[in-house]
């Protein structure tokens, strides 16, 4: 095996856990219509405007989300109930320690959508990617 090909394979694993915790949040506030873009969006990102917060969660290697973080998804469900917008920040580690952070913004138009920071992860593209649910429910 050489090593390009084990960078690449922590990568997929990175990107992997990475979807899985996007789907654990879109799940529990029961998204449907959503998709993925994969375009640099950190220039979005620094020139949003800012949303009331959900708090922020730092996940230990392995833990779960919905155990950890009941409240902040509670906020983002009564948030997307109440027709609020809102944010919640999470940031969990790849498998060879590297932490990548989750931005989870719910839109004055009811839209979810997750800004994730990736420049931390040497095992990765290094860039920030989006994807965003037009109708969470």
């Amino acid at each position: 095996m050489s090593g390009r090909s084990g960078v690449r394979r922590r990568g997929a694993a990175a990107d992997g856990f990475r979807m899985r915790l996007v789907a654990v949040v879109v799940a529990s506030v029961s998204a449907a219509g959503c998709g993925v873009l994969d375009v640099p969006v950190e220039e979005r990102w620094e020139a949003r405007a800012g949303f009331p917060g959900c708090g922020g969660v730092a996940l230990e290697q392995g833990e779960d989300l919905r155990e950890r973080a009941v409240g902040e998804i509670a906020c983002l469900r009564r948030s997307l109930e109440s027709g609020e917008d809102a944010e919640l920040q999470v940031t969990y580690s790849t498998v060879e320690g590297a932490p990548v952070r989750d931005h989870y913004r719910l839109t004055p138009q009811g839209r979810l959508e997750v800004y994730t920071d990736g420049t931390d992860d040497p095992y990765s593209d290094g860039k920030w990617s989006f994807a965003e649910c037009y109708e969470p429910r």
